[in-house]
């Protein structure tokens, strides 16, 4: 049988993430970028995007990320326009949700913008009284069963 010559399993590829706690600088869009609100993963590497400028993008997640940093829907990404496909466009960066309050704040994100739910947009206004969904019994009623 042959030698093992490689240097350990997945687990090894995978490696630890400690670089998540620590802070780093915050990036800002340059020409030829655009900030985008992931609406929802289609697999492959790519997920559909919507962005600032009101185009909604297929983007291809880039082979850097790829497997390393989890983009999920409603999350906040830098995105490379491509000049020659206005559709379609390369994921650049995903911010952390502080990061992304902070681009809020700053005034690059507009405001209308929804940072902490699930999906861009996913939840109505008549959601606001969701809470006013209780029946009431009286304990007559009770008593009957």
């Amino acid at each position: 049988m042959p030698k093992n010559k490689g240097k350990g399993g997945k687990n090894r590829k995978r490696g630890k993430n400690e670089a998540d706690d620590e802070k780093r600088e915050l990036v800002f869009k340059e020409d030829g970028q655009e900030y985008a609100q992931v609406l929802r993963m289609l697999g492959n590497g790519r997920c559909e995007a919507m962005c600032i400028d009101g185009t909604k993008r297929l983007c291809h997640i880039r082979g850097k990320m790829h497997k390393k940093v989890w983009i999920a829907a409603g999350d906040i990404i830098l995105v490379g326009l491509r000049d020659y496909q206005d559709d379609k466009a390369d994921v650049i960066l995903k911010y952390m949700p502080d990061e992304a309050r902070l681009l809020k704040a700053y005034g690059e994100l507009p405001e209308n913008i929804r940072l902490n739910e699930g999906i861009a947009g996913g939840l109505d206004e008549e959601d606001d009284n969701a809470g006013d969904d209780y029946i009431e019994f009286e304990d007559e009623d009770i008593d009957k069963i």
